[in-house]
């Protein structure tokens, strides 16, 4: 590919994320059914190798390691985990979806890739009822009248490897200094997985939030949370940025371009972790952005915005 080429790719991909789209891979696994995956999440995609080295004692569904560009990586058979037969890699072809997330990086066992597809998450729908309030499905779309489930990676990784979700004694004790009575804060993302993860945080911490699995649902809260001078009692917000209707870029701009919530700091938190991602994240307006799943950096994020609002708080009463 050549240079210009490159930067035309780059440029069109930025553009879709500042329009609520999104560029998605489709892919086969062994039911036969059509899954999606964000793009931005893979970072190759290769033959399923004949050779992989068993982990001792590791999940069932971990088929073992594989080499990728010289460095060992998870290879996980997503469709097994789900309850469908398990890919026979030994003597039929396959493949793996490398993904980052949260800054690591595994390989996905898939039966065959299929195609790229260019979605406005107007389209992506949050499926509702108790059967998928505890299932790995987080969204549905519909290509030429065939649906494409999108799966809840999150919660898959988090029960295949396990996500650390304690924060350190330190951040405890930094905690328990603050006056953190007067704030509030609110997270917003649709994972099931993910809004658990940060429920466990944030109470650790003992301060009040509130989550929220879309990000409509979290504008019209922000706006009836203002009081009678306009003042809303979110100290900071969290957005992921892969969410149904309305994407996380989108809520930013939404939220920064509003005068009476403008104010409020606003953290991007995704999985989609790198660098280009942080960079959509601080155009639509982000203050910062943490890669999920880093209790640590949540709490010193809280503890420095509410530190941030006490002295001026402090200010205006003197």
């Amino acid at each position: 590919m050549g240079q210009d080429q490159l930067f035309k790719e780059i440029d069109q991909r930025t553009n879709l994320a500042m329009s609520n789209e999104f560029e998605m891979l489709t892919f086969l696994l062994s039911d036969g059914q059509t899954y999606g995956l964000n793009v931005f999440k893979i970072i190759e995609i290769i033959e399923t190798p004949k050779y992989i080295t068993k982990v001792p004692h590791s999940h069932p569904n971990v088929k073992g390691e594989i080499n990728f560009r010289d460095r060992p990586i998870t290879l996980i058979d997503i469709g097994e985990y789900l309850g469908m037969e398990a890919i026979d890699f030994a003597n039929t072809i396959s493949y793996v979806l490398v993904c980052e997330y949260s800054n690591t990086t595994q390989g996905l066992m898939v039966k065959e890739p299929n195609i790229l597809i260019t979605k406005s998450w107007d389209d992506i729908v949050k499926p509702e009822g108790e059967i998928y309030d505890s299932s790995c499905l987080t969204a549905m779309t519909w290509h030429q009248d065939q649906p494409i489930q999108l799966l809840d990676v999150e919660k898959i990784l988090n029960d295949i490897i396990g996500i650390e979700t304690k924060i350190s004694d330190e951040a405890i004790a930094r905690v328990k200094s603050l006056a953190t009575e007067r704030h509030h804060i609110l997270a917003v993302d649709d994972s099931t997985a993910a809004c658990a993860l940060t429920r466990l945080v944030l109470s650790q911490m003992g301060i009040a939030h509130t989550v929220v699995s879309s990000a409509p649902k979290a504008l019209e809260l922000l706006k009836e949370s203002l009081d009678a001078k306009g003042v809303s009692p979110y100290t900071l917000i969290f957005t992921d940025i892969e969410m149904p209707v309305m994407d996380g870029f989108t809520f930013t701009r939404k939220v920064k371009g509003d005068p009476k919530l403008n104010h409020i700091y606003l953290s991007v938190h995704s999985s989609l972790s790198n660098k280009s991602n942080e960079d959509k994240a601080a155009s639509a307006g982000a203050d910062d952005f943490i890669p999920k799943f880093t209790p640590d950096n949540i709490c010193n994020l809280v503890i420095r915005q509410i530190e941030k609002a006490e002295r001026l708080r402090k200010e205006e009463i003197s």
